[in-house]
């Protein structure tokens, strides 16, 4: 009888998004690269820890480049494929781009997992991308002691439409397009805690593609754009604040939540990520008297797939999230405002 397959999320020491370095750790280990040389046509680097790079090629043509990689938080090796193809052809969505073609970053333990499973991973990353209207041209593969699977995805973008997230200004409302909780609900299903609708619930919201973000460049009032991943909601509002030099307020009960979250996150499941997260920039975050932490937890939720997060003019906030909630993005609601600065976070 031949032995069974291991489980793939028994594989890996972490999972989704939540396998990102600490914000704390990566920004030390950054200092030490060297200052790049200026180049002209570079729209966009690593200057304020942006969701991907922007390269101009002409007066009409920029390019979006990214990548993104992670380990699975899941088990079925289609789905696995399915999230983190959408993760990471999210980057390009959030600069405002359209994607034109991916490459495929592969790491498999080649004698423990199955050419079938590790094809099922393949197939379920090029379904994304069918959906998405690009090939998978290529890329590259590694014997890995871990399952690691993502893409480099490339797209176009018109350089006067590129979204960043330095560009939020006082005054602006902050819409989220995707309800929070993703973490939790993953870290449920690794303690066998989350059942079939809480699963179904994790996979529609972490399979579903960003494409609004290409439909947002240009629109009239909008101002900046992130997508909301590993450093939840907080890190990547911080992230937004200190590019922009705004000071964001975010409305602690204004997110939409995914299903049975609150539950679980009551009952203190969370992920490790969600703690490194909070260590890493809550001295830079201002919570009310007596907020409960697992209120906290679910604002440094690390999100797999996650949201948009939208800089936008409060005379367009409502035709914005109206156009949003029309592509099928139910959970989209308005959790902020901007205001001046110094840049920071607070909760109220």
């Amino acid at each position: 009888m031949a032995t069974p397959e291991p489980r793939l999320t028994s594989l890996a020491h972490g999972g989704g998004c939540g396998c990102k370095i600490a914000p704390g750790v990566l920004s030390e280990m950054l200092k030490s690269m060297p200052v790049a040389a200026p180049f002209a046509d570079l729209m966009v680097g690593t200057e304020s820890s942006d969701d991907a790079a922007v390269w101009r090629l002409n007066d009409h043509q920029a390019l979006v480049a990214t990548t993104d990689f992670f380990m699975p938080m899941v088990d079925d090796p289609f789905d696995f494929g399915r999230i983190a193809a959408t993760n990471a052809l999210s980057d390009v969505y959030a600069m405002g781009g359209t994607p034109i073609f991916a490459l495929a970053l592969v790491g498999m333990p080649v004698n423990v997992l199955s050419v079938e499973t590790i094809g099922k991973v393949l197939q379920g990353g090029a379904a994304v991308c069918a959906a998405a209207g690009v090939p998978v041209a290529g890329g590259h593969s590694i014997d890995s002691v871990e399952p690691i699977y993502g893409l480099v995805a490339l797209g176009l973008v018109h350089p006067d439409r590129v979204l960043t997230n330095r560009g939020a200004r006082p005054g602006d409302y902050l819409i989220l397009t995707k309800p929070l909780g993703g973490g939790v609900l993953s870290a449920a299903y690794k303690q066998g805690r989350l059942g079939e609708a809480g699963y179904a619930a994790l996979i529609a919201s972490t399979t579903r593609l960003n494409t609004i973000g290409a439909a947002l460049a240009g629109r009239d009032g909008v101002h900046a754009m992130t997508d909301v991943t590993g450093f939840g909601l907080m890190g990547h509002a911080l992230e937004m604040a200190r590019g922009s030099n705004v000071a964001i307020d975010l409305w602690a009960d204004a997110p939409e939540i995914l299903p049975g979250t609150v539950d679980l996150a009551r009952a203190g499941v969370r992920t490790g990520a969600s703690t490194r997260n909070w260590a890493a920039y809550g001295a830079e975050v201002v919570l009310p008297d007596g907020y409960d932490d697992w209120r906290r937890d679910l604002m440094t939720d690390p999100q797999t797939s996650g949201g948009l997060l939208i800089s936008v003019h409060p005379d367009h906030s409502e035709g914005v999230i109206t156009f949003v909630r029309e592509q099928g993005f139910d959970g989209a609601a308005v959790v902020g405002r901007v205001g001046a600065g110094p840049a920071g976070v607070r909760v109220f």
